[in-house]
């Protein structure tokens, strides 16, 4: 596992690291020398994923589902520079026809398993590190089947706060991307379904996961960004 390596050192650690924006950013870490973990659910896939990001890369099977289970699997990880909450569930669900299941998963993942890293790693974040979440913009522009995306996305934003205050000095933000064209879901949709985002953003163009690992670098790095919510949508909230 790796360990502290430096006055600034310690590894950078992204919950949610084996695919679309949680992975892109774990390899801009792995191309810079920094040794990252990345997790996922299923051990043999995250152990491969590791392999194919490749440097001082290593794969840890976490399920934030249970959250019970999180402060075993992180055990063996040392001091940590920069974490990462990108994991997430894709979930539609509507009022109209509430899955039950499906609401605890996500809010299970995205809230209380979040936080429960945040609480066993705590102790092992440089004091002069950051802590970066994972939202969405549906906490301000739900969709349908939004119901319980858009709750979580906006409790993301009071987690923020609260791990601000309480973990300080470490600096705790989240990062709320739009639509992003170019990523694994996205990328699947119609030319249409682009078409119409795009024309209702006033930049004239979709984010891109090169947008989104700039600005979660931005958050990670920048000593005197704290406590900060970051839209990245082009501006389609003005639309």
């Amino acid at each position: 596992m790796p360990q502290h390596d430096g006055p600034d050192g310690g590894c950078v650690v992204v919950i949610g690291g084996t695919s679309g924006l949680g992975r892109d950013v774990a390899e801009h870490y792995a191309k810079r020398g920094l040794e990252v973990v990345v997790t996922g659910r299923d051990a043999a896939r995250t152990a491969t994923v590791a392999a194919e990001i490749g440097g001082r890369t290593t794969g840890v099977a976490v399920d934030l589902a249970d959250p019970g289970s999180i402060a075993a699997a992180l055990a063996g990880i040392g001091e940590v520079r920069h974490l990462v909450l990108s994991a997430f569930v894709r979930d539609v669900n509507k009022v109209a026809d509430y899955q039950i299941d499906r609401a605890v998963s996500l809010v299970t993942v995205k809230l209380v398993g979040y936080t429960e890293v945040a609480h066993t790693l705590a102790s092992r974040l440089s004091p002069s590190g950051s802590v970066l979440l994972f939202g969405g913009g549906s906490k301000d522009r739900p969709f349908p089947g939004s119901a319980t995306v858009s709750t979580v996305n906006a409790g993301v934003v009071g987690l923020v706060n609260v791990l601000a205050a309480e973990l300080r000095p470490v600096r705790v933000n989240a990062l709320h991307p739009g639509i992003v064209g170019d990523s694994p879901f996205w990328a699947k949709q119609p030319a249409e379904v682009h078409e119409t985002y795009q024309a209702r953003t006033p930049t004239g163009r979709l984010t891109t996961m090169a947008d989104v690992t700039d600005a979660a670098v931005f958050l990670l790095e920048n000593p005197a960004v704290n406590a900060v919510n970051l839209d990245l949508n082009g501006g389609a909230g003005l639309a």
